[in-house]
């Protein structure tokens, strides 16, 4: 197998096989993976030295998650004494103060709560609505769907029916991490299978719901899993139907280990360089030709190497993040302000956009 030929294969983004994407993943020198992101950014942005980002606000549900994730320090059991289900009188300064900076979308999770079902939420995105009718709710994910659907013995389908009506305005990746059983059963039992994740996505695409995908690595998969998981990703997007967006952009972050329980049972992972992380924005950017936008995550690898990724790929700096409990409480503690966040892209030598959910500049 040779590097030369898979450059030139991606440059003309057409689709890489596993064994040639892993190839490149662990061969190719950073320089010439990156220049090979980089320009994949350029044919697919048309040039353009843009760089998006937007301003929203991440509320949790309730604290209450029954997936079991060992990478989780944020859930709760339901018989502890510090639970919460957040109440609709919170929202509402919340929700003002989005608007005031000049948001407007509203990331709601919360886990798997075994008591909260599919009523919960439509009354709850429904009276968000009414009250704010300018709000986006970009809302649950694949793992929260596929629990809801289970508890009340429905289709996916008609789960995500039910909420769009209600006023679901697109689906966030959340609850990937890696797309393979062996890592799944390991790190969060409790969560769906790689295939119900998928099919989740699927039929949110056949309904034209915007939505996002995500992968968290550095802990216990190997390469080849973690390449796996972006081709499944790719492979997902190539069967949506011509009138649906799909996957709007593609997020990889890195796995945060601060007293988490999968840090004590394996001690020994180390942490994602900024080499590793630019390498997974790079043949992230090779390998998904179908998908427009690779976001940074700036959140768990810091400003610096967000700025790099502009260089391997990626083109999207995703949000400010005026809330965010889940990442943060294992160790990532990155910050950013409107000004800060503009900053960081100009300094990169790009010119930030703010944009909306729909990755439409505003």
């Amino acid at each position: 197998m040779k590097l030369s030929k898979i450059y030139h294969k991606a440059l003309k983004k057409e689709n890489l096989t596993i064994e040639e994407a892993l190839f490149l993943y662990e061969q190719a020198p950073l320089p010439k993976l990156l220049f090979v992101g980089d320009e994949l950014r350029k044919i697919t942005k048309k040039k353009s030295q843009n760089v998006g980002w937007i301003i929203d606000r991440n509320v949790n549900l309730s604290n209450v998650c029954i997936a079991g994730c060992k990478f989780c320090n944020f859930h709760r059991k339901i018989s502890d004494s510090d639970t919460y289900i957040t109440q609709i009188e919170e929202y509402r300064p919340k929700i003002k103060e989005l608007f005031e900076l000049g948001g407007e979308q509203l990331l709601l999770q919360g886990g798997l709560h075994p008591k909260l079902k599919l009523d919960f939420y439509t009354n709850l995105f429904s009276s968000l609505k009414k009250e704010f009718p300018q709000i986006k709710l970009h809302a649950l994910g694949p793992a929260e769907i596929h629990h809801l659907a289970r508890m009340e013995k429905i289709t996916y389908e008609e789960t995500l029916i039910r909420l769009m009506k209600s006023g679901l305005d697109s689906l966030p990746g959340a609850g990937a991490e890696i797309l393979s059983d062996r890592v799944r059963k390991i790190v969060s039992p409790g969560k769906c299978t790689s295939q119900q994740w998928l099919s989740v996505m699927k039929q949110a695409h056949i309904l034209d719901i915007p939505t996002s995908a995500t992968m968290m690595f550095g802990f216990i998969e190997t390469n080849r899993e973690r390449i796996e998981h972006i081709i499944s990703i790719r492979d997902l997007q190539a069967q949506k139907p011509d009138y649906s967006k799909g996957f709007i952009t593609f997020v990889p972050w890195v796995y945060q280990s601060e007293d988490t329980v999968l840090k004590k049972l394996y001690p020994d992972i180390k942490p994602t360089s900024t080499t590793e992380y630019l390498r997974i924005i790079a043949i992230s950017r090779i390998i998904l030709n179908n998908i427009e936008n690779i976001q940074a995550s700036w959140l768990t690898v810091g400003k610096e190497a967000g700025q790099m990724s502009l260089y391997a790929g990626a083109n999207d700096f995703g949000s400010i993040m005026i809330e965010e409990n889940v990442v943060s409480s294992a160790g990532a503690n990155h910050q950013f302000d409107e000004a800060g966040i503009k900053k960081a892209i100009i300094e990169a030598g790009f010119i930030p956009k703010q944009r909306n959910q729909k990755y439409e500049f505003i």
